[in-house]
């Protein structure tokens, strides 16, 4: 169970360095003018990720076992989810942020999926709770995050339509 517990606090200090690149890229963005869009459903979303972490942990507990590919498959959503930050740098965001005038960018994962970050989620919101064996956490989560998607990738792609062609 320790090492279950320690590959979560791993991921929940992923999650806050992603907060603090996030929030360098919205000063960034808000200087440049940048928008948000779909603001209303970013509390959902972190309320929908702080859950994930609290209900694998919580869940886990009961079952105490290690699955390995689903561990394999978590670190593979990690790679994924750094790839398309970097590859997206200043415009990379944790909200729906668009700077008018920037290209859209078509390259590294986005040359193969048109929202590789919302892949990485998936991946990990199913496996990081399987890791531990708390099956009923990720089908919680998954049901939820596809809710969520629906709105996200809606609003990402409105927002993006105001992009220049891609970079």
């Amino acid at each position: 169970m320790r090492g279950y517990i320690a590959l979560i606090l791993l991921v929940a200090v992923e999650r806050l360095a992603e907060l603090v690149v996030s929030k360098r890229n919205l000063q960034w963005s808000t200087a440049h003018g940048g928008r948000e869009f779909g603001a209303g459903h970013y509390p959902v979303m972190v309320a929908l990720h702080t859950g994930l972490l609290a209900g694998a942990v919580y869940e886990a507990r009961a079952r105490r076992r290690w699955i390995w590919p689903a561990f394999w498959v978590v670190l593979a959503a990690q790679a994924l989810r750094w790839w398309c930050i970097s590859t997206l740098g200043t415009q990379w965001n944790t909200r729906v942020v668009v700077v008018p005038g920037a290209p859209r960018v078509a390259g590294g994962p986005y040359r193969f999926v048109p929202h590789p970050n919302y892949l990485a989620v998936i991946l990990e919101g199913a496996a990081l709770p399987l890791v531990g064996g708390a099956w009923i956490t990720a089908a919680v989560f998954s049901v939820a995050n596809a809710l969520l998607l629906r709105t996200r990738i809606r609003v990402e792609n409105d927002a993006l339509k105001s992009l220049t062609s891609p970079s």
